[in-house]
């Protein structure tokens, strides 16, 4: 399926009721990945935007609500008021210590997961959640963790991640050259 005719598709995808559901024929909690081609980061933004702005909670039942990954970590940095230290860490410290200090900051691995926890707590119900920002916060946050510590604790509403790579429905390859990890739960969004 060509590109453009895939984007078309999202929206007949997510208005449509079992979509809604978010349970497959098994019972299994649906996650979605829409991957593209880097290149296209561009027209996905674009995509996204008009999606949102065509969105009417009350006639669609539903309301997307978008997570951006990156300015989410960034928030949280300025919350805590690390936000500025992070130039003087990696100035002094090296790049390593700064990808630490900032996963150990934000409890990646914990169940104390200080992203999975706000897009917990920021979803409403009926809600369809789109994960952005994936290759701009890489590789302070790597996709196949927040979908995996996501996954284990929140099956409210649909979950998707638009994923500037491939994706074969085993291995997330970031930006198409980068292994970003093995991720297997999720299914296509648009096939």
């Amino acid at each position: 399926m060509e590109f453009k005719d895939k984007l078309d598709a999202i929206w007949t995808r997510i208005s449509d009721e079992k979509f809604q559901e978010n349970k497959g024929t098994g019972g299994e909690v649906r996650y979605f990945i829409f991957d593209y081609e880097p290149c296209d980061e561009l027209i996905m933004r674009q995509k996204i935007k008009d999606l949102k702005k065509r969105n009417n909670p009350d006639a669609d039942g539903f309301t997307i609500v978008e997570f951006d990954l990156y300015d989410m970590v960034i928030d949280i940095l300025r919350d805590r008021g690390y936000l500025e230290k992070c130039a003087k860490y990696e100035n002094e410290k090296g790049r390593e210590y700064l990808y630490k200090a900032i996963s150990k900051m934000l409890r990646l691995t914990t169940d104390q997961n200080l992203i999975v926890n706000r897009i917990m707590e920021q979803t409403p119900k009926n809600s369809v959640v789109f994960l952005t920002g994936v290759g701009k916060v890489f590789p302070f946050v790597r996709a196949h963790n927040v979908l995996n510590n996501l996954h284990q604790v929140f099956d409210e509403v649909p979950v998707i991640m638009f994923y500037p790579g491939n994706w074969n429905t085993q291995t997330l390859s970031l930006f198409g050259t980068i292994h970003d990890g093995n991720y297997y739960r999720a299914f296509p969004l648009i096939q």
